[in-house]
């Protein structure tokens, strides 16, 4: 990538950074790197309501090839010291998604210049963090022909640059689950005539142990109680409403459906015998996230053209990401970039994405668009 191009990059990536937006209100953000990719290239630019997509036409017959970056921030305060430092207070760019943003607007510029030998997207997806958009923008895939998809993240603990991937679950399916249940209230004095919850989410906590006891799974599955709220601070009334708070997650999707329905059979069983009524919401939902061997085959290969540092992924990121609804559709892969040994966790204060890394994304990204 030309220098000129990548500190045209690091100032887009400090103007996104500044300006941090919440999951589903990205509209500044959106706008800005529409307005970026006007200015600059000659592609296709498409509104999709809360998301949009790029598009290079090379007017050849091979499967299109798609990338995928988010837009959107999360609702944790910016402590970095740098001049753009968010100017939005107790929101900040803290996974790094101003970063993958930007590396797809690099990817334009190469497109720009260097062309590809197949129509390319690059889908600026809306929502990740609270997994609402990926379902919606994998919808184009099929649409369009795609064959190919790809997404990245940068990993903090990771030597910079260093790419990794693997085959299979590369991140955890995960939802929050809020299980609420209603009693009879009564006098704190007489608890005999009402209908207390305390006592069915007392036990569905202590029976989580035993739900995942680790012979019971072919992969890992997690069950992490979030909240417990039962009941007012009044003295004097019985507690006859509650709610639990949870976030299931597997290693395999299929597994954290078995456990989702294992904890609605208890919650039902349990509220029966107590004779309180109940029903369960869910928020927050992520497929799992799992590599096809072909797509990840093509990231080796490319690591390998470029001279990168490469290393097989050690194990699955317990972690999630609304990605997993792309290989649904397309044949799909996501890698990693790492951002530093030394660098702050995601989701911390601290943490901000290195700008050095668009180079390396930029480059990789553009060579996964080449015939094989």
């Amino acid at each position: 990538m030309k220098r000129d191009h990548e500190l045209l990059l690091i100032e887009l990536r400090h103007q996104l950074h500044q300006h941090p937006e919440l999951s589903l209100e990205e509209h500044w953000t959106q706008e800005h790197l529409m307005r970026f990719l006007q200015e600059h290239t000659r592609l296709e630019i498409v509104p999709c309501g809360k998301w949009f997509y790029a598009c290079y036409h090379s007017g050849s017959d091979l499967p299109g090839i798609a990338f995928r970056a988010e837009l959107d921030a999360l609702p944790v305060r910016d402590e970095i010291d740098a001049p753009y430092v968010s100017q939005v207070p107790g929101h900040g760019h803290k996974c790094g998604h101003d970063g993958h943003a930007v590396s797809l607007c690099g990817l334009a510029l190469e497109l720009e210049e260097r062309g590809a030998d197949r129509d390319v997207y690059l889908i600026f997806q809306h929502g990740e963090e609270i997994g609402a958009g990926g379902e919606e923008c994998a919808r184009l895939l099929p649409e369009k022909g795609i064959g190919l998809v790809y997404g990245w993240h940068n990993r903090p603990g990771l030597q910079k640059g260093m790419v990794q991937t693997m085959d299979g679950t590369m991140y955890y399916a995960s939802k929050g689950m809020i299980l609420h249940f209603d009693g009879v209230p009564s006098h704190a004095s007489m608890p005999e005539a009402g209908k207390c919850p305390a006592f069915a989410i007392a036990k569905i906590v202590n029976q989580i142990p035993a739900l995942l006891a680790a012979d019971c799974w072919q992969g890992q599955v997690f069950c992490t109680v979030i909240q417990v709220d039962v009941g007012e601070p009044a003295f004097g009334t019985q507690a006859s409403r509650g709610e639990l708070l949870l976030t299931i997650r597997g290693q395999y999707e299929r597994e954290m459906d078995m456990l989702q329905e294992q904890l609605e059979e208890l919650a039902g069983q349990l509220a029966k015998e107590d004779g309180l009524t109940w029903n369960v919401r869910y928020c927050d939902e992520f497929p799992e996230s799992s590599n096809h061997p072909e797509a990840t085959k093509r990231i080796r290969a490319a690591v390998k053209t470029l001279g990168l540092a490469y290393r097989e992924a050690p194990q699955p990121y317990r972690g999630s990401d609304d990605f997993g609804y792309y290989p649904k559709k397309a044949l799909g892969a996501m890698f990693e970039i790492g951002a530093g040994e030394d660098c702050p966790p995601i989701h911390t204060v601290h943490y901000d994405f290195p700008d050095d890394l668009l180079s390396t994304a930029v480059a990789l990204m553009w060579e996964l668009t080449r015939k094989d």
